[in-house]
């Protein structure tokens, strides 16, 4: 059974768990479950790929851009 399969099985027991308040907390349970092994996939998936590429501009002539984004977003993280 791989994590594929897991992240279905807990989308069906979603899909068949009724929301109200007494079933807040199983909720909560499933949700972590599913975030877990969402994670889990997308390590999975990142450890596969190709690491450290990325693009390089060569500058040229003036230019003048504006960056808008809420605070700590990583707006000066991606400027430098």
């Amino acid at each position: 059974m791989g994590i594929g399969d897991k992240i279905k099985d807990i989308e069906d027991e979603m899909a068949k768990t009724q929301k109200n308040k007494a079933t807040e907390y199983h909720w909560g349970q499933l949700k972590a479950r599913l975030a877990k092994l969402q994670t889990m996939l997308e390590e999975e998936g990142s450890k596969k790929g190709p690491k450290g590429e990325g693009f390089e501009c060569e500058k040229n002539g003036n230019a003048r851009i504006v960056m808008i984004g809420f605070p700590s977003v990583g707006k000066s993280s991606l400027l430098n």
